[in-house]
């Protein structure tokens, strides 16, 4: 259920916005809506919410300006008596959401820490957003497809070098003070703005004096739209939907689900589609537990 909440516009403290400091190469583009995005990396829900969040950058980019904060879900029971709870979830979400989780992690790797994953967010975090979606992006593929343990250091600097970051900023980075510092800002807000479920978004206009709009879990897209009309007081204008190739050129790895949402598609005609680009040798089809992904081909 969309609902206001007064009194929902809080800003990161001066001590939030120290720890977030020296983002490179970013200019801040004025947009009309800003949407503080909480999430947990190690969250199904938050996975399952990726179609809809590339529908609303495809569509609505010039209305919208997305900031992450990650945390973890506090209500989980205790790890050592949840393996099969945490497997069973994981395969639920999977299959209502249409994003793969492969559930056996939990009995065939070490469980995987969200608070390691959660700051390599925000060390990725200081080469600019872009670069810490990116981010983002690879370990939750490493975790709900690979079955990786996104705690381990390794692991983590082969996603930061797949994101095209600098691997040894980052390493630096994910030791740093100034990492923990960021990280703790982000539990701080998002127990300011009362977070108990994840994922969680809330929607903000360009005027600091109207409350935000929050909604939780895996919203449908109509919804977040409602709310952008609700905050602009016009309806706001769709974007021309890239082709097929160009989306997977910009997205690198997609899933079937994601490419069904953006371009209101069902799944047999996503699948032709994709054919054709397997035959002109432009993607390839990566099968995963659940569904498909696909990935783009760089023919040099």
């Amino acid at each position: 259920m969309v609902k206001k909440n007064t009194g929902f516009r809080v800003m990161p403290s001066r001590d939030c916005e120290d720890a977030c400091d020296g983002m490179p190469g970013e200019q801040s583009v004025s947009k009309p809506i800003e949407i503080y995005m909480f999430i947990d990396p190690l969250c199904p829900e938050c996975w399952g919410l990726e179609p809809v969040i590339k529908k609303l950058q495809t569509l609505y980019g010039n209305y919208i300006k997305i900031i992450y904060f990650v945390g973890r879900k506090v209500n989980e029971p205790p790890f050592k008596q949840s393996r099969e709870y945490l497997a069973k979830q994981w395969e639920r979400t999977a299959s209502r959401s249409g994003m793969s989780c492969d559930g056996d992690l939990w009995f065939e790797n070490p469980i995987p820490s969200p608070y390691i994953a959660s700051l390599a967010v925000k060390a990725a975090e200081f080469q600019g957003r872009k670069a810490a979606a990116r981010f983002l992006r690879k370990i939750r593929e490493f975790v709900f497809l690979e079955k990786k343990n996104i705690s381990e250091k390794q692991v983590l600097l082969e996603c930061a070098k797949l994101a095209e970051l600098d691997v040894q900023e980052f390493e630096n980075d994910l030791h740093s003070k100034r990492a923990l510092k960021a990280y703790q800002c982000d539990l701080k807000i998002s127990s300011e703005m009362e977070i108990n479920e994840y994922p969680s978004l809330i929607f903000f206009s360009e005027n600091v004096e109207e409350a935000g709009i929050k909604v939780s879990g895996i919203v449908p897209f109509d919804v977040c739209v409602d709310i952008m009309r609700e905050i602009l007081n016009h309806e706001p204008v769709q974007a021309k939907l890239p082709t097929l190739e160009e989306f997977l050129q910009k997205y690198r790895f997609v899933a079937t689900k994601e490419i069904e949402v953006v371009y209101d598609l069902p799944a047999e005609c996503v699948e032709k589609e994709m054919k054709k680009l397997v035959l002109k040798q432009k993607v390839e089809r990566i099968p995963v537990k659940y569904g498909t992904f696909w990935r783009y081909k760089d023919n040099d």
